[in-house]
Parts: structure tokens; C-alpha cells; sequence
């Protein structure tokens, strides 16, 4: 009876180990992961606060007289598509990140011809509303480079959580798979300033 007993026991520590650490994993990976995903809606948030803006900026500019149309196009259908192209945040594919960084990255460049063609504008240049939606704009780049950086900063301890050994073993069991991290697109390296300066 002694001899089967010490089995039992041993086996039952053993599945009582296995069982938190299942447990300890899972537990730290959900958590992990809707840290991740709530950054990323702070992410989106900052690029929708960026197309609103940009509606009124365009709106502005409408009033200026003989202003160029197809500067302004461009702008339109460039928020159009950037306001049409999301990201499922719990299921983030590099083809979705892909996609997002082009339209984000068309949006950016449509706004800077716009600022640049502003310039030869002076009534738009002294318009106070214009004015302060260019201060307001400036200051959400900022807010989606800081938001972006988060971002990121979230999904690395929950990637490395999932990926490094042993939890690599459960991550799969429990349907866990790593997130994309937000990179930008490629040559924004050399991405043309916008000046909002206009002094």
C-alpha cells in the first residue's frame, strides 16, 4: 500500500505544479495581451483625433479662394482611405500593420504638399482658425509618436512572455500568438518635414 502511495502523491505534486503553471501562464499572458491591445486603441485614438483635425483643416482651407482643388483632393481621399483601413488589435498581422503604415504614411504626405501649397496663401497663413488647427495637428504627431512608442513598449514583455521557453510550449496550446510591432514605413526615415512655422 506504502509503495503506491508515494506514486500517487508524487504524481499529484507533479500535476498540481503543471496546473499552476498552466494556470501562472495563462493568467500572464491575458494580461499582458489586453495591456497591448489597450494601447494600441490608444494608438488609433490619436490617428482618429488626427483625422478630425484634418477635416476641419481642409474645411478651412475650402474657404480660401482659387485654392488648388487637387492639393485638396488628394488630402481628402488620403483620410478617406486612412480612416477605412483598421486593425483587428487582438489579431494584429504584419499585412494589417502593412497596410495601416501606407495609409497613415499617404495621409502624412498629402498633408505636407498641403502646408507647403498653404504658403503661397497669405490669407490663409493670418486665418487664427488655421492657425490653431496647424498648433493642434503638430501637437497630435507628437501625441501619435509617444502613443506608438507604447504601443510597442506593451507588446514586447507580452512577446517575450509567449516566446521564451517553456511558455513557448503553452502559448500555441492556448492560442497565443505574438503581436506586430508598430515599425514605420519604410523610407520614413527620410520623410519630408512639415513646416508649421509660418511666421
Amino acid at each position: 500500500m506504502k509503495k503506491l502511495l508515494i506514486p500517487l502523491i508524487l504524481l499529484a505534486v507533479i500535476a498540481f505544479a503543471l496546473y499552476n503553471w498552466g494556470v501562472g501562464f495563462n493568467n500572464t499572458a491575458v494580461s499582458l495581451q489586453e495591456n497591448a491591445t489597450k494601447t494600441w486603441g490608444d494608438v488609433e485614438n490619436s490617428y482618429q483625433r488626427r483625422n478630425d483635425l484634418i477635416g476641419n483643416l481642409v474645411k478651412t482651407v475650402q474657404g480660401a479662394a482659387d485654392f488648388e482643388r487637387g492639393t485638396l483632393t488628394d488630402v481628402i481621399e488620403a483620410r478617406a482611405k486612412a480612416t477605412s483601413t483598421t486593425i483587428d488589435p487582438s489579431n494584429i498581422t504584419p499585412e494589417q500593420m502593412t497596410a495601416f503604415n501606407q495609409a497613415q504614411g499617404g495621409l502624412t504626405s498629402a498633408l505636407s504638399k498641403l502646408m507647403v501649397v498653404v504658403e503661397r496663401y497669405p490669407e490663409l497663413k493670418a486665418n487664427q482658425n488655421f492657425l490653431e488647427l496647424q498648433s493642434q495637428l503638430e501637437g497630435t504627431e507628437n501625441r501619435i509618436n509617444v502613443a506608438r512608442d507604447r504601443f510597442n513598449k506593451a507588446v514586447q514583455p507580452y512577446n517575450q512572455h509567449i516566446k521564451t521557453f517553456p511558455n513557448s510550449l503553452l502559448a500555441g496550446w492556448f492560442g497565443f500568438d505574438g503581436m506586430e510591432y508598430f515599425q514605420a514605413e519604410a523610407g520614413a526615415e527620410s520623410a519630408p518635414d512639415v513646416d508649421f512655422d509660418f511666421k
